[in-house]
C-alpha cells in the first residue's frame, strides 16, 4: 500500500472518482500490527478502491483535521467528499474491515 507523502497528494487522492481509503496507522499501535496478516487479502479482493497507509504520528495535524482519534483508523473519500469511516476504539476484525470497504458506495 503506497505511503501518503504530502498534503497536496492528499487533496489530489481525495478529489479523485475512485473511491480512496485512507488507512491511519502507525508502526508501534499493537492494534495496527494485528491487521497485518489479513489486510493483504483485504487489498486483492477491493481492488477498484486506491488504498493510502497514512503514518499518522508523521501526519498528526491532518488526523487531528479529520477527527482521527484512534488508531487503526480507515476513512473513505470520492469525489472530495467523505464517503464512509471506521474507527471504532475496539480492535478491528477482518471480517468489521470487510463489511466496511464492502458497504463503501
Amino acid at each position: 500500500m503506497p505511503k501518503l507523502e504530502s498534503l497536496k497528494q492528499f487533496e489530489e487522492i481525495k478529489q479523485g472518482e475512485t473511491i480512496s481509503v485512507f488507512t491511519f496507522s502507525a508502526d508501534w499501535c499493537p492494534d495496527c500490527r494485528f491487521l497485518e496478516p489479513f489486510l493483504p487479502n483485504l487489498l486483492k479482493k477491493y481492488t477498484q478502491y486506491h488504498f493510502v497507509y497514512v503514518d499518522r504520528d508523521q501526519w498528526m495535524d491532518l488526523c487531528v483535521d479529520l477527527m482521527i482519534l484512534g488508531i487503526p483508523s480507515f476513512v473513505a473519500f470520492k469525489n472530495g467528499a467523505e464517503i464512509g469511516r471506521f474507527v471504532p476504539k475496539q480492535r478491528k476484525t477482518e471480517a468489521e474491515i470487510d463489511a466496511f470497504l464492502g458497504g463503501l458506495k
